[in-house]
């Protein structure tokens, strides 16, 4: 059995990690065309660069928990509109909302998704932003074929074209924050 010490190191080390990736959020959000550095986000946070590093290894990790951050909040509000019986455009208008609207309450966040803040870091974030996109492109893309099939909506297009449409409607919004 563990002890209560052990626990509250616990609570405290995570309360940490938690303002780590908060007050780099800021940063992004209050200096949109610097570059962050670990000396500055330590100086934020109020701790040394070493005790950043004892809770991410690398600055890319960090970013890396957002982008994550981001997938936790923003999937499962997807999966529910997916799941509603309401019209498809009434589904593809919620998900941009759900989005948006995410993107407009996290500007720092929002940044990493533009892909601005990116700029110099590993490769491996841009690409997993990018399969966050895609992740949204195929539910937008599934819900519009369905609806093809349900003679729901007649859409001249085709449901690839009809969703990068969508798509691109959303990442410009996002770089527009």
């Amino acid at each position: 059995m563990k002890s209560p010490d052990y626990e509250s190191k616990k609570e405290i080390r995570k309360s940490r990690k938690d303002q780590i990736l908060q007050s780099l959020a800021t940063i992004l959000e209050e200096s949109p065309s610097g570059k962050i550095t670990t000396a500055t986000l330590a100086k934020q946070v109020g701790v040394s660069e070493a005790a950043l590093y004892r809770h991410f290894p690398s600055k890319t990790k960090m970013f890396a928990e957002l982008i994550e951050f981001a997938e936790i909040t923003i999937f499962p509000r997807l999966n529910t509109i997916t799941s509603e019986e309401t019209s498809a455009g009434s589904k593809c208008e919620k998900i941009c909302r759900v989005i948006l609207t995410f993107a407009e309450k996290n500007p720092g966040i929002s940044r990493i998704l533009a892909g601005d803040a990116l700029w110099g870091e590993n490769e491996r974030l841009r690409f997993k932003v990018n399969q966050l996109f895609d992740r949204i492109e195929v539910q937008i893309k599934q819900i519009i074929r369905e609806s093809r099939y349900e003679n729901e909506i007649n859409t001249a297009g085709h449901p690839n074209i009809s969703a990068d449409i969508l798509m691109s409607f959303i990442e410009g919004k996002i770089a527009q924050f």
